[in-house]
């Protein structure tokens, strides 16, 4: 399983897969504005489940968790994912009048799938010539196209100017909740502790207090309670489980469960 982290800079990437499924892991750090030119892709954002296909345009918040997998087409997989950064949006912030609604319809999503439009498609044509040769002029011409999508979604989708230049870290939220919902998710506990709305010697104290246990511990917990659920009652196979629910590795996984209910992860 790959795991990736976005870096707070503007970029635009391709994302080109020909021959298999690509599974993967990844910290949205930054707003994403991604398209899918070709095959499919399955995500999970703590414990919604989104379906894509090409042709679709999404807009990502920033500070989340993801997983996907993502299937080739007739043609692999291929991808443009624009890397809104915070340095760039607080500029524009400075320098534009912009009005930002105080209120986004689907304020609780990770993330929006976007109808297609002129505005859209003219746009991911225009990247052609950045994605295909790396100069130095990329490096110049990169953060300004950064800010013409920008001004792009603001025209169109005016109510995403409030995700957009909300420039607050999270805030402290319902521990329980999250981690019940994101506990698959093979992070660092200093990630949880941020998004979450805590230092990390806050989030092991607040932790300890409501689990009654570590961190650590009570993840391997939650996860192998999951598998033995998968394997027993959904007759899913560990091999097909075990990345998913945050273990790195099958003997590893294999080692824990036996430990735990007393036999070796297998079918019955």
């Amino acid at each position: 399983m790959n795991t990736t982290v976005t870096t707070s800079a503007p970029r635009i990437a391709l994302h080109c897969y020909t021959d298999k499924a690509i599974e993967g892991e990844a910290f949205v750090a930054d707003h994403v504005f991604s398209y899918i030119m070709s095959g499919t892709q399955d995500m999970w954002l703590g414990n919604k489940t989104y379906s894509f296909k090409a042709g679709d345009y999404r807009f990502f918040r920033r500070n989340q968790l993801a997983k996907y997998v993502k299937r080739p087409g007739l043609d692999g997989f291929q991808s443009i994912s624009v890397y809104m950064d915070q340095v760039t949006l607080r500029s524009m912030r400075e320098e534009v009048d912009i009005a930002v609604p105080t209120r986004l319809t689907n304020a609780n999503d990770p993330l929006q799938l976007l109808p297609p439009n002129d505005y859209f498609s003219s746009f991911i044509d225009s990247l052609s010539p950045y994605l295909k040769n790396d100069t130095a002029l990329n490096s110049r011409i990169i953060p300004l196209k950064v800010r013409e999508l920008v001004l792009i979604l603001l025209q169109t989708h005016p109510g995403l100017g409030q995700p957009l230049f909300d420039f607050t870290a999270p805030g402290k939220i319902d521990l329980e909740a999250f981690m019940n919902e994101h506990y698959r998710y093979n992070v660092d506990l200093r990630r949880f502790a941020f998004l979450t709305g805590r230092s990390l010697s806050t989030f092991k104290r607040d932790f300890q207090q409501l689990f009654q246990v570590t961190p650590n511990r009570w993840l391997v917990q939650r996860r192998l309670q999951e598998a033995h659920y998968l394997i027993k009652d959904k007759q899913k196979k560990p091999a097909d489980i075990y990345l998913d629910l945050g273990f790195e590795d099958l003997s590893h996984f294999s080692f824990a469960y036996k430990k735990a209910f007393g036999s070796a992860p297998t079918l019955h």
